[in-house]
């Protein structure tokens, strides 16, 4: 297969476009560039095209990836999602999540902790926060040290409780209403029970 044209992309720096006879258009890197020898006119035996297109779909996938990344922090399982949404081979994808975790732009330690700090202080219970943990894909092996940066569980439901009682909780309706809407956010029922038990004796002794 011939090269027809070789320039340089106009749109992205440090990419170049490869346009072959056949009318298909390669995006490559400067690396691939050089570590093919690619220039115009050039011919590529099959062997070599299939090479070359496979690493320009890796270096393609590496650089959605660091833009993804760029703008908000994700898992890994995460990024490698939105990559195959985007278009890109489950490989690839895979492979650019890994090189971005190898050089430490991702970090799903550091994430899984980052959202127990950000949903705890909201005022989610553990088992919610477990949930986004889950459905964010953190592996399980890090759940316990990311929940150790979690509130205490009594701290923050004293506070909701006292935010979202509107009347007596001597009446059994308000009561189940203001339970529900703790066990919705995460929290066990041992726990919610103590917590209105705390704040009925601190009405009482009001």
């Amino acid at each position: 297969m011939r090269i027809n044209e070789l320039k340089e992309s106009q749109r992205k720096k440090g990419r170049f476009l490869v346009r072959l006879e056949n009318g298909d258009i390669l995006r490559v890197t400067e690396d691939e560039l050089l570590r093919f020898g690619l220039r115009s006119g050039m011919e590529l035996d099959e062997e070599a095209l299939e090479a070359l297109r496979a690493s320009a779909k890796a270096s393609s996938a590496k650089a959605a990836a660091a833009n993804i990344i760029g703008g908000r922090a994700l898992s890994k399982k995460e990024l490698t999602r939105r990559l195959v949404k985007k278009g890109n081979e489950e490989p690839d994808a895979q492979a650019a999540a890994d090189w971005l975790e190898d050089i430490g732009a991702v970090n799903d330690a550091s994430y899984a902790a980052s959202l127990v700090r950000h949903y705890g202080g909201r005022g989610y219970g553990p088992a919610r926060v477990r949930e986004e943990l889950r459905r964010r894909g953190i592996d399980r092996e890090l759940w316990d040290e990311a929940m150790e940066e979690m509130p205490e569980a009594a701290e923050i439901l004293d506070k909701l409780i006292q935010k979202r009682c509107r009347g007596d909780l001597s009446d059994p309706r308000e009561r189940r209403r203001v339970c529900d809407a703790l066990m919705r956010r995460g929290f066990g029922w041992g726990e919610v029970k103590s917590a209105m038990e705390r704040y009925v004796e601190m009405i009482e002794d009001d």
